[in-house]
């Protein structure tokens, strides 16, 4: 075995407050497919999304792991980043950078309920990647 033995990515994970706020803003907003849900004690502490065929997670923040701005985060490939944009400033979301363009693609960075970042991603013809 070499290093920890890492077999796959299990899922994508980012602390939240307000659960309301965070379906609204990752299942309609955003339109991600909700795909799992668990209480702990009688509340709602964890919900899951599919982000094609990978989990995004989002869980009761807590002192320990808390929304920051400043931490890591996912990146979303989109279809057409300017439309994307144009639907998120619609519903008043927050564009923490605006479109960067690169030779081989162009990102954004958007914020949710919680100031937690993500990154929005379109490939360029000729990005390495590119189907």
């Amino acid at each position: 075995m070499n290093g920890i033995g890492v077999k796959e990515l299990a899922f994508v994970g980012y602390p939240v407050t307000d659960f309301a706020k965070a379906r609204k803003f990752y299942g309609e907003i955003l339109g991600l497919k909700e795909t799992s849900a668990f209480e702990h004690e009688g509340e709602l502490g964890w919900l899951e999304y599919d982000v094609a065929g990978q989990t995004l997670a989002l869980a009761r923040a807590s002192e320990k792991w808390s929304p920051n701005p400043n931490g890591g985060g996912a990146c979303l490939e989109v279809a057409d980043l300017d439309k994307a944009l144009a639907h998120l400033r619609a519903n008043g979301v927050t564009i923490a950078m605006d479109i960067q363009d690169y030779p081989v693609c162009r990102l954004a960075v958007i914020c949710d309920p919680d100031g937690n970042t993500l990154a929005l991603h379109q490939r360029k013809p000729n990005h390495p990647d590119a189907h």
